[in-house]
C-alpha cells in the first residue's frame, strides 16, 4: 500500500513538470475568452489551469530569444 501511494505522490509532483505544446496554450485562451462572456462555460479548476498555462507560456516565451523556427524574438 505504501508503495502505491508512494508512486501516485511521485507521479502528482512529475506531471506539472512536462512542458505544454502551443495548441494547449491555444486552447486555453479560447477557453478563458468564451469564460469572460459566458459564465457557465467551464468549471473553476478547468479556468485555474488555463490561467496556469497561460502563465506558464508567458514566463517561457519571456526567456526565449528565438521563435520556434529558430529566428530572433527581438
Amino acid at each position: 500500500m505504501q508503495l502505491a501511494y508512494s508512486i501516485v505522490l511521485l507521479a502528482a509532483i512529475a506531471m506539472p513538470a512536462h512542458a505544454e505544446d502551443r495548441s494547449v496554450l491555444v486552447n486555453c485562451r479560447a477557453m478563458v475568452e468564451r469564460a469572460s462572456k459566458d459564465a457557465g462555460a467551464a468549471s473553476e479548476a478547468e479556468l485555474a489551469r488555463c490561467r496556469q498555462v497561460i502563465r506558464e507560456w508567458a514566463l517561457r516565451d519571456a526567456r526565449m530569444i528565438v521563435d520556434e523556427q529558430g529566428r530572433p524574438l527581438r
